[in-house]
């Protein structure tokens, strides 16, 4: 089964139509995020690795639209439990490796947030798509709600993280074992991040599932809620017919003033019966605070002759 993580993946790396700047907005947020510089003599070549076939040919479709540059792939297998096929998508050594990568600003020290790169939404936009691409993952609706990215250098992970709070999304960010997580844990939030970054299709099922989880959850509640109050008003009418049976064998219902000595015996006569239906029962006029009452009452009369609870 393919994880929704993937569905999300295969739906960006389909994606067509975007700007030239976009491009290269998205291809940095890619190598930043998972490619690799390989020095051979004077010349400087890529390499960039993925499980996803649909992300290894959207590498391949933007290194060669925007940068006509030399590349191969290598296909092995993995040695993990799964074995599924590794995409090793290779540009090689060239100077005009070194001129994309400087057009890209891979090469430079500018400091992280400063690229001229990420001066405009569209751009920011692709390049979130691309570091979610190579390093993100989401987990499935129906489940908890997390969505993260995942990279070793905290500068990076400062900057993906800046750039999703400037899109008005709730962003966090820690560390573990040497690495630093950008995520997201509230459903909203992650409807709103899977829009910026183009995954409508995914938007729509994570939403459909979500609506239905919470319908789900809402039910639940209500369900709980009424069982709470059965169990109350269950509790309830058992200690009133108690007290009321306590009454008879002590004093006896006959010395009960008329109105208490009716409803004492309309209790016993139906102890599943709520104040509504007593009340209705009832001769005179009178509702369900006045049958509470005449039952609190004799509550009292039996804890006065000694009952104990």
């Amino acid at each position: 089964m393919v994880s929704f993580s993937n569905e999300v993946k295969n739906e960006l790396a389909r994606i067509e139509g975007q700007k030239s700047c976009c491009d290269k907005g998205e291809l940095y947020g890619l190598l930043k995020m998972s490619g690799a510089i390989v020095l051979s003599g004077r010349n400087i070549g890529i390499h960039f690795s993925t499980e996803n076939a649909a992300l290894a040919r959207r590498m391949l479709q933007l290194l060669k639209t925007n940068f006509k540059l030399q590349t191969e792939v290598v296909i092995t297998r993995s040695r993990r439990l799964k074995k599924n096929n590794r995409y090793q998508v290779r540009v090689l050594p060239s100077p005009e490796v070194s001129m994309a990568l400087e057009t890209l600003q891979l090469l430079t020290t500018i400091a992280e947030g400063k690229t001229k790169l990420l001066a405009s939404s569209c751009c920011r936009r692709a390049f979130l798509r691309g570091a979610f691409m190579a390093g993100g993952s989401v987990s499935r609706p129906a489940g908890d709600y997390h969505l993260e990215m995942v990279t070793g250098n905290y500068d990076f992970a400062e900057l993906i993280r800046s750039i999703i709070h400037s899109f008005s999304m709730p962003v966090k960010m820690t560390d573990r074992k040497g690495e630093y997580i950008v995520y997201l844990k509230e459903g909203n939030a992650i409807t709103s991040f899977l829009s910026v970054i183009g995954a409508h299709n995914a938007l729509m099922e994570f939403e459909n599932v979500r609506i239905i989880k919470e319908m789900r959850n809402n039910v639940n509640r209500i369900v709980n809620c009424e069982t709470a109050n059965l169990n109350k008003t269950v509790q309830a009418a058992v200690h009133q017919v108690e007290s009321i049976k306590y009454i008879c064998e002590v004093l006896g219902l006959s010395k009960l003033p008329l109105p208490l000595r009716e409803t004492a015996e309309m209790r016993l006569a139906y102890p599943e019966a709520s104040l509504a239906e007593l009340a209705d029962m009832a001769t005179g006029k009178i509702g369900k605070s006045g049958i509470n009452h005449r039952l609190k009452k004799l509550e009292q009369i039996a804890k006065d002759l000694g009952m104990t609870d």
